[in-house]
């Protein structure tokens, strides 16, 4: 409903390129988004990921976000995943990394740059950003270098949420060691920016998380940076990626500036001919 909503307010400046593409192992597919036109110089690339507690949510149903982040400038890719109860934790996040790895080598066919590659995501998608960002072990495992990643945002997502409850239990409870299933216990130096999103009414996944975690990455020395949206629940925060909800907050804007800003961080730091 909301995606239809959201294609009700007319042009957005973007447009889906690619739709259903296979990647993966596993008969994963992905959806491709671009602004309409042209452009002379490859443009920024984000990886979103949808959140349903690791049960439910299709790529098709967030073309709102990739809408949203497609009509600022960006190539947007939007993976699906294998869900709950057929997989179980890491297959989420092998899913996640094989979309990376897609991206690498695929999106400059798009417009998109390979170098300028950022991740987004909601909920349980926000935890494979985390997780993705911060364990390096899920990119190396495909061959991907995990500094590929210039910048992620995570909306509400659960970084510290064990002893499990709810879906997490069913999603996370089969692996063995529970504290590899918890981004916090991943925090790194050299870890990319992360901007850390939560809002006062989240009963779903409570803000501790993003605060647990702002607070661990500065105790390290990590680039971060924390919002918390007064009055907002869990699903007004994503909602607020769409043209219908914009003005319940600028998470958008917010997150737009964020990477904006970390990508042109890096090049500043890059050698010159590189």
């Amino acid at each position: 409903m909301l995606n239809a909503l959201d294609r009700g307010y007319g042009s957005s400046g973007a447009g889906r390129v690619a739709t259903a593409v296979a990647f993966g192992t596993h008969g994963q597919t992905l959806d491709v988004w671009r602004p309409v036109g042209n452009a002379t110089t490859p443009r920024p690339v984000v990886i979103f990921w949808y959140g349903g507690g690791w049960v439910n949510g299709t790529r098709q149903d967030y073309g709102f976000a990739a809408r949203a982040y497609a009509s600022q400038g960006f190539v947007v890719i939007v993976p699906d995943y294998r869900k709950v109860p057929q997989i179980h934790f890491p297959a989420m996040l092998q899913d996640g990394a094989e979309a990376v790895k897609w991206t690498r080598d695929n999106v400059a066919r798009f417009g998109g740059d390979p170098d300028r590659i950022a991740f987004s995501g909601h909920s349980a998608g926000a935890y494979t950003v985390a997780m993705l960002a911060l364990d390096t072990q899920w990119l190396k495992a495909v061959g991907v270098d995990p500094h590929i990643v210039k910048a992620a945002v995570g909306l509400c997502g659960p970084y510290d949420f064990y002893p499990y409850t709810g879906r997490a239990i069913e999603a996370m409870s089969l692996w063995p060691r529970p504290m590899e299933t918890q981004p916090i216990n991943f925090v790194r130096p050299d870890a990319p920016p992360m901007l850390l999103v939560t809002a006062t009414n989240d009963t779903q996944v409570r803000p501790r998380n993003a605060i647990n975690l702002t607070a661990a990455l500065k105790k390290v020395g990590a680039p971060v940076v924390f919002r918390n949206y007064d009055g907002l629940t869990h699903e007004n925060v994503v909602m607020a990626l769409s043209r219908p909800f914009r003005g319940k907050a600028p998470v958008l804007d917010d997150s737009v500036a964020f990477i904006e800003g970390a990508l042109a961080r890096h090049a500043r730091r890059q050698p010159r001919g590189e």
